[in-house]
């Protein structure tokens, strides 16, 4: 019997696993000889199609050419939504579908009814970057989804890109899933960019999706900006570390309607994984947050080893260069260790060690070996070295010190002691004045602008971790705290990147 017959004048068309609606449907299994058959039955039923289900039929792009007239047809003009999901598409069967739903807009227009498309389903279809974009250009002429799945379609950050630009322009968006495609960082902040424009956004899935902490760090901004309806956000396996993942889960602090929060599978650590847990207790939101169960340990603790191993091995070719220079005439316990020219075999020339570290070459040239070098007099020594009356030379001086802040105990220590020394001198000082201090660290750090054209310092790290330690101490006047505190809450890139020394701190100040 001839397919018209059984299509009544609004119709869903599905196929065999979808369920039940209350919308009349035809149920079809099809590879792609038969979606030409299907179009044409339905353009003669004089069917107007509020949705089409084509999903899970291995029809390829042949099999989009065969539906491309019932696409173009008055049959779509009334299409809500399209699920293609699973059909082997691929990259020209995404072009040749972007075509023809842009062709279906211009002759929907014309009629003075545009193609409405909400709902845009397409995942595992190997469409690429190219067919991607293509589609990005037909969305962005659309105008009207609330709805677009594309997961597990080999897109990377061109593609992303395209349809971040194209989401832009689709102002009711609620549900975007393109888990298991490749943003890296460059297609992660563009599709950040445009989060922060979109106000209807509930649900964001770009797990798997390597955005990666810069990524992420785009990412909490644009949440921190925006999304006010955003009830679930899946950044899982992104390869996302400690600092970025807590500067989105500070992002969230407003988010009431909020009810998922996946960060799993990341690189977060043990501690970053208890710190993410503290940051959402304090918002009272710890139900949100998805397991960590995968969570694949922080990445920077095996870095951070190796970088102190070969700083032990610098130091001890250095003490053993020292040793062998002890003094002019003076035997030496490695004296017997000839050192040979590798050309000529005979003794190398021995080479004059190294000047023992000052305070001056250490504030010129700022490193954790040299303040270590200095020795246990390095606190008095950089103080004295100071003119503390100056509140210029005592910001250069504190974030030279704490420009060598590292989480091993003796670099940590040697750095609180010279802080403290350098501060507490300053601030017993009648003359110093301490908001100008705080002023021009501010400025230096670049969370307040000057007329001044000052280079921002790079890495606020160091400084956050000296600042968590020196208002703990009695010295620090405590009237300075509530716009330490002020400056430390204003969103800004340079803070969200080190988020876990930002965290403590304002723990601190908030104990003040």
């Amino acid at each position: 019997m001839p397919l018209e017959r059984h299509v009544h004048r609004e119709a869903a068309v599905r196929d065999p696993a979808s369920s039940a609606s209350a919308s009349s449907g035809v149920h079809c299994l099809l590879v792609s000889r038969h979606t030409t058959s299907l179009g044409e039955g339905l353009i003669t039923a004089g069917a107007q199609l509020v949705e089409l289900d084509l999903s899970d039929n291995a029809f390829g792009p042949d099999g989009v050419r065969g539906f491309e007239a019932l696409l173009k047809s008055s049959a779509c003009f009334t299409l809500h939504e399209l699920k293609l999901n699973n059909c082997g598409m691929g990259i020209g069967g995404g072009k040749i579908l972007a075509a023809a739903l842009t062709e279906c807009h211009r002759k929907s227009s014309a009629q003075g009814k545009p193609l409405g498309l909400k709902v845009f389903v397409a995942g595992r279809n190997r469409l690429e970057n190219d067919g991607a974009t293509a589609l990005a250009e037909a969305f962005g002429i659309i105008g009207t989804l609330e709805e677009v799945h594309m997961p597990q379609n080999g897109i990377n950050h061109p593609g992303v890109t395209a349809l971040a630009q194209a989401f832009a322009i689709n102002p009711l968006l609620r549900v975007i899933n393109l888990n298991d495609n490749t943003f890296t960082e460059k297609g992660a902040v563009a599709m950040a960019k445009t989060l922060k424009t979109l106000r209807q956004v509930e649900v964001i899935n770009f797990g798997d999706c390597l955005v990666r902490s810069k990524g992420a760090v785009a990412m909490s901004e644009a949440v921190r900006g925006g999304l006010p309806k955003l009830k679930e956000l899946n950044l899982s396996f992104c390869e996302i570390k400690r600092d970025a993942a807590l500067a989105v889960a500070e992002a969230v602090a407003d988010k009431s309607e909020l009810e998922k929060l996946d960060l799993n599978g990341n690189t977060l650590g043990a501690e970053g994984c208890e710190q993410l847990q503290e940051v959402l207790d304090g918002f009272h939101m710890a139900k949100v947050l998805a397991s960590l169960s995968d969570d694949e340990g922080e990445e920077e603790e095996e870095e951070e080893e190796e970088e102190e191993e070969e700083g032990e091995d610098e130091e001890e070719e250095e003490e053993e260069e020292e040793e062998a220079q002890q003094g002019q005439g003076e035997p030496s316990p490695t004296a017997s260790r000839k050192i040979l020219d590798p050309d000529s075999g005979e003794p190398a020339p021995v080479l004059p060690a190294p000047p023992p570290a000052d305070v001056s070459t250490f504030l010129a040239f700022p490193s954790p070996e040299k303040l270590l070098r200095l020795g246990p007099k390095s606190p008095v020594l950089i103080a004295q070295q100071t003119d503390t009356s100056d509140p210029e030379k005592v910001v250069s001086a504190f974030l030279k010190v704490s420009s060598v802040f590292k989480d091993e105990a003796t670099v940590r220590t040697a750095v609180q002691d010279a802080v403290d020394a350098l501060m507490k001198k300053a601030f017993s000082s009648p003359s110093f004045n301490s908001n100008a201090f705080l002023t021009r660290l501010l400025v230096h750090m670049g969370l307040l602008k000057s007329e001044d054209k000052i280079k921002a310092i790079a890495n606020l790290y160091g400084p956050l971790m000296a600042l968590n330690h020196m208002v703990q101490q009695d010295y620090f006047p405590k009237a300075l705290a509530p716009l330490l505190l002020a400056f430390m809450t204003k969103p800004n890139g340079a803070l969200e990147s080190c988020s876990f020394a930002r965290h403590n701190l304002l723990q601190t100040l908030h104990k003040v």
